[in-house]
């Protein structure tokens, strides 16, 4: 259910790297959490972020969430597809990102939890 490539927060999003960028969304258990997503809201490309800031929300039916950045660096894609259809993120959690980092410091990468330290952490 959680990808083993992924790492993760205790805030549950996961980032997924691809060379010098990761991707970031929101875990299953998020999403169960939150139940049906109606609404996103994301940054802009090029705002900095830093481990634990938030950079936007996502909105259900039932509550409104923020989210936060797993790492530092630099917001160099969203997913406006996502966007306008925020449903996306209830079928396929672990399939649709949210926004693209280009890490600034890797290091981030460290203090985040690895597949099997989140399975164990929502319980």
């Amino acid at each position: 259910m959680y990808p083993v490539e992924y790492k993760y927060t205790k805030d549950h999003e996961w980032i997924l790297m691809t060379g010098a960028t990761g991707r970031v969304g929101i875990t299953d258990y998020a999403q169960k959490q939150l139940g049906d997503v109606v609404y996103l809201e994301l940054p802009q490309v090029g705002r900095t972020l830093v481990p634990g800031e938030s950079f936007g929300t996502v909105e259900s039916v039932k509550a409104v969430s923020e989210l936060y950045s797993p790492v530092a660096g630099e917001v160099v894609a969203v997913n406006t597809a996502l966007a306008e259809k925020p449903e996306g993120v209830n079928a396929d959690p672990h399939g649709n990102w949210l926004v693209e980092i280009r890490l600034t410091s890797p290091g981030d990468l460290d203090a985040l939890l690895a597949q099997a330290a989140y399975v164990e952490l929502v319980k």
